[in-house]
């Protein structure tokens, strides 16, 4: 049972990367390092945008409370 489980997610789920190599014409190496990659490349990206966007809205936070009225300008 455990084996036709393993061939069933092999088959249907493992190999897409194989089947888009044979589409696009390349190995399947090469793919599967292109989605490792862009994997990796991607989750840094997130971690920066992340940190930027924390830097903005606590630089906003420190510019909008130091005035509480019209008559603090």
């Amino acid at each position: 049972m455990v084996y036709n489980i393993r061939y069933f997610f092999e088959r249907h789920g493992f190999y897409v990367s194989s089947r888009l190599a044979d589409k696009i014409g390349m190995r399947a190496r090469n793919v599967r390092l292109f989605f490792i990659y862009a994997s990796f490349f991607t989750l840094g990206v997130g971690f920066v945008v992340y940190l930027t966007l924390a830097f903005w809205l606590k630089l906003k936070d420190l510019v909008y409370t130091k005035r509480s009225s019209v008559f603090d300008l």
